[in-house]
């Protein structure tokens, strides 16, 4: 359609900020469209220079208030591997339970309150609880749930105060951990409810081929550790990874993109449901079936039910561990200590995507450089590739409804909680 179009959605905020879309439409073709990042630069790389190793997954963790336990988990894998730290049985049971506490409460948090206001025809989770108490309700107690479990294992709800270089520093009392087992087994009647939600709604139908990027573990759906592998069949090395995945900046976003030697790739839910399909537990492999995804899926809207499948995955996981925890018996442990020094990778899959650290630790023990790859700025090239192949596919629709369409892409990606829970403002420039 040649249409002439200007949209402007102002300040959608993302992982450390905010950030606008612009779109330019001359007579039905794009002249021009860009995701501005406008957040100033941070620095967490250079905060750990100079520091101790056994700080390092403190600071990094305030990278981020909701994947605080996948930073620190990153952290403390580049830590471990720089200096030959090996954990026990019982440190990674309850890292990895962390973990999983991490992924539901951020998915929950994602599709509840941030993606089911938009499936309902409502502004926000303030009007779904007249519209929908029932959904709104279950996703409050399913949150409460996973900040539960991040409780209990890393000392609080975000920021994990327990989880050091060589272990842990805190063990849970069994009987808290049944109450944790006892109250996930009966959220999976929440998990249902949704995905039954999710099913019957509409969602565009629309598909674009590309690479996916994410860990692959064996005898496991990779969350906290495995290996990098590409949907094209390539594996990674992970001491190779930013051979692999090139960072770089651009003119329009303080956020730089990345692409692989491909070129545009895709990580997050959706990237590991379709790489990772096989190692998902029975009743995710039943909410795949039952939500109608076809593998390999290339629609990113489905993002979002991809999350819902890998909620139902990290309950049944986190039960599992929790149950081999009990048979174990929990008991304090001291903490591994170090046998060397060097050049570390810690590679874990958070909420979003693949989080990269690397740091390059002294005899001394102090941390010398640092390198962080984060999920959203992987994302931010396929977001503006699917913006791109997405807008001429709707420039016949209203206004409202074209600027709908494209705040809901953006959504899909789950960018983070700033990003979304921000009001977007949608400007047309006529």
């Amino acid at each position: 359609m040649k249409r002439d179009l200007n949209i402007k959605i102002h300040e959608i905020t993302r992982v450390e900020g905010h950030g606008n879309i612009v779109i330019d439409v001359k007579k039905g073709e794009i002249k021009e469209l860009k995701l501005e990042i406008i957040e100033s630069p941070r620095f967490f790389e250079m905060m750990l220079r100079g520091r101790r190793y056994d700080e390092a997954q403190h600071i990094m963790a305030r990278i981020c208030g909701i994947c605080a336990v996948s930073h620190t988990s990153a952290a403390l894998r580049a830590i471990e591997d720089a200096m030959d730290i090996k954990v026990s049985r019982q440190a990674t049971l309850l890292r990895k339970l962390a973990f999983d506490g991490e992924m539901l409460q951020s998915h929950i948090l994602h599709i509840f309150f941030l993606v089911l206001p938009d499936l309902a025809g409502v502004g926000s989770i303030v009007p779904l609880l007249a519209s929908h108490p029932e959904m709104a309700k279950t996703g409050l107690e399913l949150k409460r749930l996973a900040n539960e479990i991040c409780e209990t294992v890393g000392g609080r709800h975000i920021h994990p105060i327990s989880l050091f270089p060589g272990g842990v520093v805190f063990t849970p009392k069994p009987a808290d951990l049944k109450k944790l087992k006892r109250e996930l087994e009966a959220s999976f009647t929440g998990l249902e409810a949704a995905l039954e939600f999710l099913a019957d709604s509409e969602l565009p139908d629309f598909s674009l081929e590309r690479e996916f990027i994410s860990l692959k573990s064996k005898g496991e759906y990779a969350f906290y550790s495995g290996e990098p592998v590409s949907s094209l069949g390539k594996e990674i090395d992970p001491k190779g990874f930013t051979e692999e995945v090139k960072e770089y900046v651009v003119e329009h976003s303080s956020a730089k993109h990345a692409r692989s030697s491909k070129g545009t790739y895709m990580v997050g839910a959706l990237a590991r449901v379709n790489n990772n399909r096989r190692q998902l537990g029975p009743k995710a492999k039943d909410a795949l079936k039952a939500s109608g995804m076809k593998l390999p899926c290339y629609n990113p809207f489905m993002n979002n039910m991809a999350q819902l499948i890998e909620c139902f995955h990290a309950t049944e996981e986190a039960i599992g561990f929790i149950d081999e925890l009990l048979e174990l018996g929990p008991k304090p442990e001291p903490l591994a200590r170090p046998r060397g020094h060097g050049r570390g990778v810690g590679i874990v899959e958070a909420p979003r995507g693949t989080l990269y650290h690397e740091y390059e630790i002294n005899r001394d023990g102090i941390i010398e450089s640092s390198v962080c790859i984060i999920p959203t700025a992987q994302n931010l090239r396929s977001i503006e590739d699917d913006l791109r192949a997405f807008v001429p596919t709707v420039l016949d629709r209203p206004k409202a409804e074209i600027a709908k369409g494209v705040e809901t892409l953006v959504r899909a990606y789950d960018p983070c909680i700033s990003c979304s829970a921000h009001i977007m403002d949608v400007s047309f420039l006529d």
